[in-house]
């Protein structure tokens, strides 16, 4: 458990830290998936912020792409945008340069800096809702608001 609670507090914290007005809300069930996330939260499921880490092919630089949890990434739009191809890294990766599970990684709050991307059609709900360290644990937050905040650079992904 404590695990769970040092993860919501580095989000918190992290907010706090960028000027972002969050409220962290735990939900009963999992917000793992974006179908899940979206039925816990009463939101459509374009709403949903998808946080995925991919790792540059050959720079094996990590890039965080958030996702609308509609949207599937299209790693060659991707490829072209940064300029070399991405792979998929595995779970253990993931945790190690987010500090957060697959389920739970937040958009901020990292472990190691970032480079991140922001899916457009994110950019088009008022309220997005994203992970918040734990993959029971949730914030909403403006789109735009958030990208500027976290220097997220806007990606077309379909």
């Amino acid at each position: 458990m404590a695990g769970k609670t040092s993860g919501l507090e580095r989000v918190r914290a992290a907010a706090e830290a960028l000027g972002l007005p969050i409220e962290i809300v735990t939900m009963p069930d999992s917000t793992r998936t974006a179908e899940e996330a979206a039925a816990a939260c009463g939101c459509p499921v374009g709403a949903i912020v998808k946080s995925l880490v991919f790792v540059g092919r050959e720079s094996r630089r990590p890039i965080l792409m958030l996702v609308s949890g509609v949207n599937r990434v299209d790693e060659e739009a991707v490829a072209r945008d940064l300029g070399e191809a991405v792979d998929r890294p595995d779970a253990r990766f993931v945790r190690e340069v987010t500090g957060f599970a697959i389920g739970g990684v937040a958009p901020f709050g990292h472990a190691t800096p970032l480079a991140t991307r922001i899916d457009r059609a994110l950019l088009a709900h008022d309220r997005v809702w994203a992970a918040a360290g734990t993959p029971h644990a949730v914030f909403s937050v403006d789109p735009r608001d958030l990208a500027g905040r976290i220097g997220a650079e806007p990606i077309d992904l379909v």
